[in-house]
């Protein structure tokens, strides 16, 4: 695994680099300090994971995420002091796969680093029978879905929530049991991780993502997927 630090702050990046070193061995780290130093590693050293600080000079962790996002999906933590709902929200909306708050414990950043990267590897095929329902399918067996009959592309995250939601068409799952089976048991406090991707999801899916007539709203509970 390649992991990118992009931080300022010598000492950071230094303690991360240890941090990870001595909890994964095997990982290669880099580093980088600023906008356009991360953008041409991310695209020349094409690492497994960044770890990207949202403050920055000149060119902030948001604005390096929205670039990023236009020629790579690779998996990226956004570190911030920052522990308010609208920081978190924005970089989710952004493409971000998790947000960790300064300061932070480096085993707990350890530890979200490979529940990200479990995440990037996708879930295993399966050889079961295609889901369908309206115009919407999904093929267990190649993990494609479509509408329409038009591919749908959706990253790995996206794909295990609109699998778990599928294969409990009809019945109705709550926010915690959605973050335990799609991010994990350590994540089932974090809601706003549900209302991003399931905006995702319908925006991608749903004819009118404003009327969702697929993914519906169990309010006060969590989501259910329209049975077929």
């Amino acid at each position: 695994m390649r992991l990118l630090i992009v931080d300022e702050e010598p000492g950071v990046v230094k303690v991360v680099r240890a941090a990870f070193r001595a909890q994964e061995p095997g990982w290669e780290v880099l580093a980088a300090s600023n906008g356009p130093e991360a953008l041409e590693m991310i695209d020349r050293q094409r690492p497994d994971l960044v770890l990207l600080d949202v403050s920055l000079p000149g060119m902030d962790g948001f604005s390096i995420l929205r670039e990023l996002r236009r020629f790579s999906d690779v998996s990226v933590i956004m570190l911030t002091v920052c522990d308010d709902e609208i920081s978190k929200v924005s970089g989710l909306e952004l493409g971000a796969d998790d947000y960790v708050t300064k300061p932070f414990g480096y085993l707990e950043l350890v530890a979200r680093a490979r529940a990200v990267l479990r995440r990037a590897e996708g879930l295993p095929l399966a050889h079961e029978e295609p889901f369908v329902c309206g115009d919407m399918r999904v093929d267990f067996s190649a993990r494609q879905v479509t509408v329409g009959g038009r591919p749908v592309a959706l990253t790995n995250t996206e794909y295990r929530l609109l699998y778990h939601l599928v294969r409990n068409a009809g019945r109705p799952m709550s926010h915690e049991s959605l973050l335990a089976r799609v991010w994990g048991h350590e994540y089932i406090d974090e809601i706003n991780y549900i209302k991003v991707y399931i905006s995702r999801l319908r925006a991608k899916i749903e004819p009118d993502p404003q009327h969702p007539q697929y993914i519906l709203t169990e309010y006060g509970f969590g989501y259910s997927f329209r049975a077929p």
